[in-house]
Order: structure tokens, then sequence, then C-alpha cells
């Protein structure tokens, strides 16, 4: 055969063989083109739900920490109140008064408003957002620390609560990945923070270049990053429905203590303008009393945890660097302290019955 004729055969072999692998690397591009394009649809309506969950969930630990620590607030107020006017009533009679209210009940009770007052006076001062939902989160925790440890719940309601807040907030990274200021960082840790902020940082057109098995690993990934945003919205749901219970008992049962601190705060404008407190002693005695009751079934809500604190062999909550230690589950998820919430919820519920 004649050499051109040969070279010519060659050529249309080339150009076929060319015309092939272009076609195949066409259907290549194609194909990758749209795992990618499921893969971000995927991952975009999987993440607008979990940002919803998430949303929602720090709205509601925001309300439930607000209160708490309004709650908090108005305990210092109502002792400082009831002290002054109990001293003024002892001091108009001949024989010394005293409020019928178990010791140690009334140290729980002043430990949460010293906590409460202590940790506004530390966040306000930093600046933190979502300090209201960390409180919620651990303010209880705190608490059972400082019961657990026998140090005092206003020593580490300083420094020791600045760090818990900090530990759940802090992670700046987390929020930058838009996982949320205080709930997801809070309830979720980076179990689930770190998938998602891998892929929100990726830019999936650009992928469309590259081979289709780099696209299959990308689909891989994106399956991984929604199975956990899963995981993550059930338990942020779950905790959110905690949270609205503790909420909605909370403000139930704080309802009927300011009725008890509105008298108060009524007698003490009357005796300050004039009227003789001893035409109040038993009235006020009640009242006190009365308060104080209502006030150690709110603290006995608010002080136990939302989620599990890790325990030591002798039972004592593990603290390191000041932040207690919480259990997570299986996929790295804090466990909700479900059992000892229902408890006390129950048990406020029986115990204020005498206040409706």
């Amino acid at each position: 055969m004649a050499l051109p004729f040969i070279l010519a055969g060659a050529a249309v072999a080339a150009a076929g063989f060319g015309a092939k692998k272009g076609y195949d690397g066409y259907q290549d591009k194609s194909l990758a083109n749209d795992i990618l394009e499921s893969a971000k649809s995927d991952y975009e309506n999987d993440k607008k739900l979990f940002d919803k969950a998430n949303e929602r969930t720090t709205k509601s630990l925001t309300q439930l920490g607000e209160l708490q620590l309004k709650v908090g607030e108005d305990f210092k107020a109502f002792r400082t109140i009831a002290d002054k006017l109990l001293e003024k009533l002892n001091q108009s009679g001949s024989k010394d008064i005293n409020i019928d209210f178990p010791q140690h009940k009334l140290d729980k009770i002043d430990g949460l408003a010293l906590s409460t007052t202590a940790y506004l006076g530390k966040v306000a001062g930093a600046g933190i957002g979502g300090a209201a939902a960390a409180y919620a989160v651990y303010g209880g925790v705190m608490a059972l620390a400082a019961a657990s440890t026998g140090t005092p719940i206003a020593a580490l309601s300083g420094a020791a609560a600045y760090n818990a807040t900090m530990a759940a907030i802090g992670g700046g990274s987390l929020a930058a990945g838009g996982f949320g200021m205080a709930g997801g960082a809070m309830v979720l840790g980076g179990v689930v923070a770190a998938p998602i902020m891998a892929i929100a940082g990726w830019a999936f057109a650009a992928h469309a270049e590259e081979a289709l098995s780099d696209a299959r690993k990308t689909r891989d990934e994106v399956d991984d990053a929604i199975s956990k945003m899963t995981k993550g919205r059930s338990q942020l749901n779950k905790t959110r429905g905690y949270v609205v219970q503790i909420k909605t008992e909370t403000q139930r049962i704080y309802e009927e203590f300011q009725k008890y601190f509105d008298s108060l705060k009524a007698m003490d404008h009357l005796i300050k303008t004039g009227a003789n407190i001893d035409a109040f002693g038993d009235d006020l005695i009640q009242i006190i009393q009365n308060g104080y009751q209502v006030a150690a079934i709110l603290t006995d809500i608010i002080t136990t945890p939302l989620f599990k604190p890790k325990c030591d062999s002798a039972g004592k909550v593990i603290i390191k660097d000041n932040v207690v230690q919480i259990e997570t589950d299986k996929d790295g998820m804090q466990v909700i302290n479900d059992a000892a919430i229902d408890e006390t919820l129950a048990k406020a519920k029986f115990e204020s019955k005498q206040f409706d």
C-alpha cells in the first residue's frame, strides 16, 4: 500500500479515536455535572431544613435562658426586700421572728440568685451574643457541678460560667460556617458542623471540570453531611421539645411567684410611706414563706441540667478547664437529661398545686 494511503488511514483512525475520547469526555463531564448539581440541590434543601431547626431551637433556648435569668434576678430582689422587712418587724416586736423554711433550700435559692447576677455581669461586660441561650444550657449544669464539688454556686458562676459560655458559643468557625450563634454549637458541638462547613466552602460549579471520580467522591461526602444534618435536626427538635416543656412550667410557676413578689413590694411601699409594719406581721410572714416555697420549686427546675453531665465513679460532676463535661451519644450528640427533667417537672407540678 502506498505510504500516503497508510498515513491517511492512520489519520482517520486517530481522528476516530480522538472523537471517541472527546465524546467520552463530554459524557463524563455531563455526568459529573449532573451528579454535582443533584448533590448541590440535595445539600441546599437539607441545609435549609437544618438551619430552620437550628434557628427555632436557638430561639427557644434564648427565651428559656432569658426567663431563667429574670427569675434569678427577682429571687435576689425578693430576698433583699424580705430580709429588710423581717428585720424591721423584729425591731418593732418583743421577740425574734423567723421564717419556717429549710435553710438548705434557702441556700439553693440564694445560690441561683447570685449565679444569675454574676453571670449577667460577666457576659454583659464581655458583650457575648447568645448568652441567654448559653445559660439555658449551662446554668443548671453549673449549679449541679457546684453541688457536686461542694464549691459555692456563686464561685462557679463567674469564671466557670463564663468559660462554659465561651466553650458553647465561642467556636467562631462554627458561626462563620452559618451554624448559628448558640443553639447548634451547644446542642450538637462540632459533630455536624465539620461536614457542613466543609461542603459549604466548596464551589460546586468548579468541580464540573474535575474527573467523574471526584464528582462521585463529592456526592459521597454530601450524603455523609446530609446524614449528619438529619441526625442533628432530630436532636435539635428533641432538645427544643424539652426546652418548651421547661419554659412552659417555669413560666406557669413564675407567675405564682410574681403574685407574692408583687404583694411583698406593695407592703414595702406602704411601710415606706408610713404604715405600721406590725399591722402586716402575719400576712408578711405568710407572703415571704409562700414566696420562698414557690422559689424553691423554680430553683429545682432551673438547676436541673438540660444535658446530662459526665460523672466520675464517686458520682461527682467532671469539670475540665472550668467547663462541665457533657455525656455524648454514639453520634457525638450531647445526651438530653430527659429522665431527670421529667422527674423534676412532675415533682414541680405536684408541689405547686397548693398555690393554684
